[in-house]
């Protein structure tokens, strides 16, 4: 028989152990301002708050902690640039990040923080990818994906394992979803310890590409996907996080930019927090009154991430 490729819990589980004292197990709140408001129990799981304030450590860390090689390389619009770069200073790698040309300059700032080498090129992931690889292949260094990877999905994962565990009862959880890796690790966690609680997805509209995916049985490429979420463009998922979500995922929802950003504003009012616009999807899908009607009284949102740049912050409170 081939290997599986997706991982299952015992993978999420060796990951936890693998991650942990350097992943924070981030906290699970319940908000009472954002309950009142929607008229459901409204719970953050708050991964705005790791080291590196977003989850991207998780799957990064359990990846590179698992590989010999000295050098590695990877492709990001930012997040996972960073986790990777963290992570290979960590364990003591030379690190490289291919980034967009015009790539959110805080995010640069941070991967270049933490010692990697930075190299700017093209527009699209894609583009951003093949020169990773290119030089993978001439340096000898091992690429690491942003999301397509087992053992990506596996450190993902790790966070729906705290779900779990941190709340005895909720009827849903709301993931943002860029390439996947994210709701595949969780929605494989949540169904083998929760079968009953439902996972869904939320995209920004000029980048739905997986609902365009799960719609067509296949994976869609997204034309010059856009948005205010810079962690939600990639213009595909991966074989691997499409096939997660086809057995685990109970639906995906779409939102626009300026909703994003409405969420955003409510999330640092509301809850005192400060999410980017990645992490901020979840919550624009509970003022959809017709769409959330689906999603119980119990409802987990997973705020991916804090990077927010001080331009987006000005243009948001002015």
């Amino acid at each position: 028989m081939p290997p599986e490729k997706l991982p299952r819990l015992a993978d999420i589980e060796a990951a936890a152990q693998r991650i942990s004292g350097v992943a924070s197990r981030t906290p699970l709140i319940e908000s009472p301002a954002l309950s009142g408001r929607f008229g459901r129990k409204v719970y953050l799981k708050l991964e705005c708050f790791q080291p590196i304030r977003v989850f991207k450590i998780r799957g990064a860390y359990n990846k590179i902690s698992q590989i010999s090689a000295k050098k590695i390389v990877a492709a990001s619009s930012g997040n996972h640039g960073i986790a990777v770069a963290y992570s290979s200073r960590m364990l003591g790698k030379q690190c490289t990040v291919v980034v967009p040309e015009a790539a959110v300059k805080e995010k640069l700032d941070v991967i270049e923080e933490y010692g990697a080498d930075v190299v700017k090129f093209g527009k699209y992931h894609s583009d951003r990818e093949a020169k990773a690889r290119e030089i993978a292949s001439q340096s000898g260094a091992r690429f690491v994906p942003p999301f397509n990877d087992r053992d990506i999905i596996a450190g993902q994962g790790t966070c729906g394992l705290e779900i779990a565990q941190q709340l005895d009862e909720f009827d849903s959880v709301i993931v943002p979803v860029g390439g996947g890796g994210l709701i595949s690790g969780i929605s494989i966690a949540i169904k083998s310890l929760k079968p009953s609680a439902r996972v869904y997805g939320v995209e920004p509209t000029g980048a739905a590409k997986m609902q365009a995916s799960l719609s067509a049985g296949r994976i869609v490429a997204v034309q010059d996907p856009k948005s205010i979420a810079d962690g939600l463009i990639p213009a595909t998922v991966g074989d691997l996080t499409l096939e997660a979500c086809q057995k685990n995922v109970g639906g995906m929802f779409s939102v626009p930019d300026d909703e994003i950003l409405s969420a955003m504003k409510l999330l640092m009012q509301d809850a005192h927090i400060f999410p980017e616009p990645s992490g901020s999807a979840p919550l624009a899908v509970l003022s959809k009154a017709e769409e959330s009607s689906k999603l119980g009284d119990r409802v987990v949102l997973v705020i991916s991430g804090g990077n927010v740049s001080l331009s987006l912050l000005n243009r948001l409170l002015s």
